[in-house]
């Protein structure tokens, strides 16, 4: 694992804690793809990917990342992290509720030259959603 490559982990989790898009793109490479698998979103342009980013620190303006696990070898690899915030703003369909949420995650990257070239995110919505009252908790 080069520096650069352990580096891009740091960098991502921080470049989303600044809510600057253009700090997030930085992280990118010109051609990146970005896809929030729980959303259904693919961002396939950095224009994309700053209305993305944009719209999540509107619905949550606290939103933050913490870092917790990266394993990155060569091009490719994986950064665990813990995503928490309060829905403030109205997220698409969802009005804001004015609760907190926090859930696990993974974002899978492809790296280019120390920067990230493809990255899908994986993390569960419905805990999400559990936790902004918008769904039932399971029953057991």
């Amino acid at each position: 694992m080069t520096r650069a490559s352990a580096s891009i982990a740091q960098r991502w989790v921080e470049a989303w804690n600044t809510r600057n898009a253009d700090q997030v793109l930085a992280c990118l490479t010109p051609d990146a793809v970005y896809e929030d698998v729980a959303l259904g979103a693919v961002n396939r342009s950095h224009e994309e990917t700053r209305q993305f980013v944009s719209g999540a620190w509107i619905a949550f303006p606290d939103l933050r990342f913490e870092l917790t696990g990266s394993a990155i070898t060569g091009d490719s690899g994986t950064i665990e992290w813990t995503m928490l915030g309060t829905h403030r703003g109205d997220f698409p369909g969802l009005p804001a509720t004015g609760k907190a949420f926090s859930v696990r995650g993974v974002s899978v990257v492809e790296l280019a030259g120390g920067q990230i070239r493809r990255v899908r995110d994986y993390w569960d919505f419905a805990t999400v959603l559990r936790q902004l009252g918008v769904l039932p908790e399971p029953s057991a």
